[in-house]
């Protein structure tokens, strides 16, 4: 049923909340999972348009990518693929999502209440709204 997992990476503490309960999952529905970041600094959204060069930040992105992706495979088996993305996170999550025929989107939240939410946006608000397949999302410990 879920054949294809995104995972959604911050790079942040609330990926080792995740990580643990979406490689248990997906070994248990014998998943595939697709690790997301999607780099939103300054060089990121302008990327593309402004023809720039591959900054710091978004080396350091695929490095976490990478490593993370290299130590799951290592602890459980699974086969796991990364993708950096470039841009607003809640456009490219539904994006490499659907272009990617995933089943299921999961993702971290990181507890924001009310005025963290309208300072940082909630990226999961716009996802959970706008997406076609079911998304797990797992909280911070208290």
């Amino acid at each position: 049923m879920y054949r294809k997992i995104l995972v959604t990476l911050d790079t942040s503490a609330s990926d080792r909340e995740l990580l643990p309960h979406i490689a248990q999952f997906a070994a248990l529905a014998k998943s595939e999972l697709l690790l997301l970041h999607v780099a939103d600094g300054w060089v990121a959204r302008n990327f593309d348009q402004l023809s720039l060069a591959e900054s710091e930040e978004m080396k350091e992105d695929l490095r976490y990518l990478e490593e993370t992706a290299a130590r799951l495979r290592g602890e459980t088996g699974l086969k796991i693929e990364t993708r950096l993305a470039l841009g607003n996170p809640p456009t490219q999550i539904l994006h490499v999502a659907e272009q990617e025929h995933c089943d299921l989107i999961a993702l971290a939240s990181h507890g924001h209440r009310l005025v963290g939410d309208i300072i940082h946006g909630s990226t999961i608000e716009d996802v959970r709204h706008k997406a076609r397949v079911p998304i797990l999302v797992v909280p911070p410990r208290k």
